[in-house]
């Protein structure tokens, strides 16, 4: 059954059982009973018609309320092997987002410098810039949990490196998990939904000021630079910001920041979320071994070329 038509009966509730409300990327939303799941794909009554919906079509899923609505919509979709997770959340104030996302950023420090981070799973995976651990083994993560109105940090030092990719500059760190303890992890959001002049922030560690949080608006989404794609953002962007989300007004992650205009106030880029949907859907191919760092694709270099960029690098050596 082809998307189309679940599209045209979005609106037709299933009859008996639980219902489920499902949003699709597109915008559409279904309401039925899910009648199976597969690893791909699930098989959802309608009412008048069955219809099997690809996981990687769905932004969110949610019980369906008395009266209509959803609730828990704060669900994984697509193969538990994606890692990442997306939610239908809605447009709050900045500091009501800070404080129920924040703790899914980090601090990512190196013996050569700090730069930033962010959970993605509960399982503790961490998406970071790939040049903010460039070169190094010897990783430490500082996350910050919120305890009531204090912060508690705690630095953890056994962290993996599980893969990385110079050329879209990410990579993928992997947090350890003792006594069943879960991460608090943050949301993908969907480039598509992006428009200049959109809502912005990011949370970030700037040199070295932990949970620094920078306001701003999207001035481009589609700007070249070097032959590659990035978010352009007033939200300022400053060493030790490096690799932490840039975030749209629902709290949903819309990119990764990493670098600036050196001369210039409020030009702050970012590497937009599908970069780093299609980095953690093909990470074996950029899988990490210390006994063979050239594992996984290797990219000759480019030629050399004056950049006018300067990367929002780790601690306050801005030009690593």
């Amino acid at each position: 059954m082809m998307l189309s038509v679940v599209a045209t009966l979005f609106s037709i509730l299933g009859a008996g059982g639980e219902m489920e409300v499902i949003t699709l990327r597109s915008g559409y939303s279904v309401r039925g009973e899910v009648l199976k799941e597969k690893d791909d794909s699930i098989v959802v009554d309608i009412g008048v018609e069955v219809v099997v919906i690809p996981k990687q079509d769905i932004s969110s899923r949610g019980k369906e309320e008395q009266g209509g609505g959803s609730v828990g919509s704060e669900k994984k979709f697509g193969p538990s092997q994606y890692l990442y997770s997306t939610a239908d959340l809605s447009a709050a104030p900045i500091k009501d987002l800070v404080n129920r996302f924040g703790e899914g950023v980090v601090q990512i420090r190196t013996p050569s410098g700090s730069g930033s981070g962010f959970v993605i799973d509960e399982e503790g995976h961490c998406i970071t810039n790939c040049h903010v651990i460039e070169g190094e083994t010897k990783i430490t993560v500082d996350i910050f949990e919120q305890r009531g109105s204090a912060i508690n940090e705690r630095s953890i030092t056994d962290v993996e490196i599980v893969a990385l990719t110079p050329f879209f500059d990410l990579a993928l760190l992997k947090l350890p998990t003792k006594g069943g303890k879960k991460y608090k992890h943050v949301f993908f959001g969907f480039i598509e939904d992006l428009r200049p002049g959109d809502t912005a922030f990011a949370v970030g560690n700037p040199l070295g000021l932990t949970r620094s949080v920078t306001q701003g608006i999207i001035s481009n989404t589609r700007r070249n630079v070097s032959g590659q794609v990035y978010l352009q953002t007033t939200a300022q962007i400053s060493p030790g910001n490096s690799g932490g989300p840039l975030f749209n007004s629902r709290g949903q992650v819309i990119g990764v920041t990493n670098m600036k205009i050196p001369m210039g106030e409020g030009l702050g880029f970012a590497i937009p979320i599908n970069y780093v949907t299609d980095f953690l859907r093909n990470r074996e191919a950029f899988a990490f071994n210390k006994e063979n760092p050239n594992t996984g694709y290797h990219y000759q270099a480019p030629p050399r070329r004056q950049a006018p960029l300067e990367r929002a690098a780790n601690g306050s050596s801005p030009s690593k």
